[in-house]
């Protein structure tokens, strides 16, 4: 990875953790979890693509919840990488 594609990455990075700091992500997640809770039951589908469409919702829906986890797991595995140039060099 290049210098400069690193300092992209970081940059990417700090914008995701600027938008968790905002009371609208919060709001967001609030409103997607609520969303979650009604859309997990069967009992409303009426045929089987009506579960494939919930199904693609909920999976949609949970990538937005883990977004903040899933940025924390990449910038460790950023670090380690990095770290591991360095004791290699």
């Amino acid at each position: 990875m290049t210098q400069e594609d690193k300092k992209q990455l970081e940059q990417y990075y700090r914008d995701y953790r600027e938008m968790f700091k905002v009371q609208g992500w919060n709001n967001l997640l609030s409103d997607m979890t609520q969303s979650a809770n009604t859309l997990n039951s069967i009992e409303a589908c009426e045929s089987e693509k009506d579960l494939y469409f919930r199904k693609g919702q909920l999976a949609v829906i949970a990538s937005l919840l883990n977004l903040e986890a899933q940025t924390d797991t990449l910038e460790q595995q950023l670090e380690e990488e990095e770290e591991e140039e360095l004791e290699v060099a």
